[in-house]
Formats: C-alpha cells, sequence, structure tokens
C-alpha cells in the first residue's frame, strides 16, 4: 500500500493548523519541512501531533556524526515518525542518526535522501562525478543506506522503477516530485503523477504544491487518494 504525505510547506503554526483544517481528517501524514522548522521549530511538530497528524520531519541532515546523532535523537524525543538525512554524508552519519534515535528510546525511521528530485544529473554542482550515472550511484546510496540501519530512501519515482528491478530485497521508499499528469513541474526535474509512483513500488507518495496550492485541497487529495487506489494492484482470490 502507497501511503500518502502532504508536505506542510508554510511559514508559521497558524498557517500549518489552517491548512490541516482544510484538508479534514485522513490518515496521511505531514511532512515538516525546512520552511515550517525554520519559522516555528519543535512547536510545529507537537502542534500536528496534537491535532492526531503523525509527522514526517524532512530536515534533510547533513552534518558530522556526532551533530546528527544529537539532532535525531531530539526528533526521536519529539515524536516524528520520520526524519531525513542526506546519504551522501556516508555510513557513519547515516548509522550516527539512527543510534541517536535508540539512545533518546525514540521510534524515529531514518530516511536516506540518494539524489534530490531538483537536481539534473547532467548540471551537476562541483564535485560529483562526470558522467553522474544515476542508474549506478542512487543503488550504490541505496546498499549504503541500509547497511547504516536506515528504514529507507528517498528518491525520485524514475530511480525507484529501476531500483525496484535489480535490487530484489524490499526495502521502503518515499517520493517526492509528485505531480497531477499535465501539471506544473515548478522547480523539480525529474517528476511523476501518482500513478507512476504506485506502479514503481513507491512505499509513500509526497505531494506538496499539487494540493496545498489547490484552490481546494481538500478535493486535490481527495483525487491524489482516488488516483492512488485505482493504480494499486487488485489482490489475487
Amino acid at each position: 500500500m502507497s501511503e500518502i504525505a502532504v508536505a506542510f510547506d508554510v511559514d508559521s503554526i497558524e498557517r500549518a493548523l489552517a491548512l490541516d483544517a482544510k484538508l479534514g481528517p485522513g490518515p496521511e501524514i505531514a511532512k515538516v519541512g525546512l520552511q515550517l522548522f525554520s519559522a516555528a521549530g519543535p512547536d510545529a511538530v507537537r502542534a500536528l501531533r496534537d491535532r492526531g497528524r503523525r509527522v514526517f520531519l524532512d530536515l534533510k541532515l547533513h552534518d558530522i556524526p556526532n551533530t546528527v546523532a544529537g539532532a535525531a535523537g531530539a526528533a526521536a524525543a519529539l515524536g516524528a515518525e520520520l526524519l531525513t538525512v542526506h546519504a551522501m554524508g556516508g555510513y557513519e552519519m547515516i548509522n550516527a542518526a539512527v543510534e541517536g534515535v535508540k539512545r533518546a528510546g525514540g521510534e524515529t525511521r531514518i530516511l536516506a535522501v540518494t539524489l534530490l528530485t531538483s537536481l539534473d544529473a547532467y548540471n551537476l554542482p562541483p564535485g560529483f562525478v562526470s558522467p553522474f550515472h544515476v542508474v549506478v550511484v542512487v543503488p550504490q546510496l541505496l546498499a549504503l543506506a541500509t547497511r547504516a540501519g536506515a528504514h529507507g530512501i528517498v528518491c525520485s519515482v524514475s530511480d525507484l522503477a529501476m531500483m525496484r528491478l535489480f535490487h530484489k530485497q524490499p526495502f521502503y521508499a518515499v517520493t517526492p516530485g509528485i505531480r497531477p499528469a499535465g501539471g506544473a513541474t515548478h522547480d523539480q526535474q525529474r517528476v511523476a503523477t501518482v500513478t507512476e509512483a504506485v506502479a514503481a513500488g513507491s512505499s509513500l507518495i509526497v505531494l506538496g504544491r499539487a494540493v496545498t496550492a489547490a484552490p481546494d485541497p481538500a478535493a486535490a487529495l481527495a483525487a491524489a487518494r482516488a488516483e492512488r487506489d485505482a493504480a494499486l494492484p487488485v489482490p489475487q482470490p
């Protein structure tokens, strides 16, 4: 079953709670990213959890292992269900996040971000291998994250479809960059529809402006749920 997360990319708790009210009740996870966390801090997580929302804390931590361990422990104490770190931070850093959660006595699951969907593999910043072969590097980052104890990865749908073919062991995959068919791509380079995400085996589909910037966010979310449900495999008798 592919779950849905909605990106609460707003600049205050008040706007986050207003968005939550517009969306209405549902099982969707609230993704708290850098904008909301920078504006409101841990109170944003607490406020959404008080409303009954599960929280995906998308901070994309990338620092020395000791610092990341401390931040992961703090996220666990807040009750975040998921927390992102950058896979490019390496084995020790990813593992430090996992251990930081354990030491805090929490249950937060660590997700390793592979390659941002806003990046173009043919036009990368200095320091990346050139030519950059996504089909080679992203599976290596998946293997690294798995060895380090991460619960799963964050990747584009286009990367996931390939990895599901060659990485036979089950793994949890979060897919951002989801847009309605024919919708604007905004600043994303590698996007996909909800149907394509389900077909690729996405565990958690992240919806942002396609829902939150819609005239009726609840209707947009309902349409995404319906598209997701229609794309799910029919159970065999």
